[in-house]
Formats: structure tokens, sequence, C-alpha cells
């Protein structure tokens, strides 16, 4: 994955381009539990994906992206 690329959102229908990569904490309740401590994960890869629809710019995990 990289910039550039034609990106689909793994659970909607949405395609974007990536606009930019970066690494970013991310806390997911649903396996974590709800408490928070940031010390017990570690930066992954998130794509700046561009949409169409007026949505803009989201920062999103990569992997809930499907590259096209």
């Amino acid at each position: 994955m990289k910039v550039g690329d034609l990106v689909r959102v793994s659970t909607g229908s949405r395609i974007g381009v990536i606009v930019e990569m970066n690494q970013k904490k991310c806390w997911r309740t649903h396996t974590m539990g709800k408490k928070i401590n940031w010390d017990k994960v570690d930066p992954e890869p998130h794509a700046m994906v561009l949409f169409s629809d007026d949505s803009g710019i989201l920062n999103i995990p990569a992997v809930e992206l499907e590259v096209l």
C-alpha cells in the first residue's frame, strides 16, 4: 500500500485514493476493552484517504483497506 493507490474500505463500497501514509496508535475497544493504556499498543500504518463524496480526507488504519 502506497501513496497514489486506489483503495476501498473493507466494510463498505466507497473508493478513494491514498494521499499520505503515517504511523499512529489505535486502541480497539472491542478487543482490548474500554480502559485505554497506550503503553500496550505499538504504532501501526494508517492511510490518509481522499474520497470524492465530499467527506474530505479521512485517516483510516491500513488493515481496514484493500488495494484495488
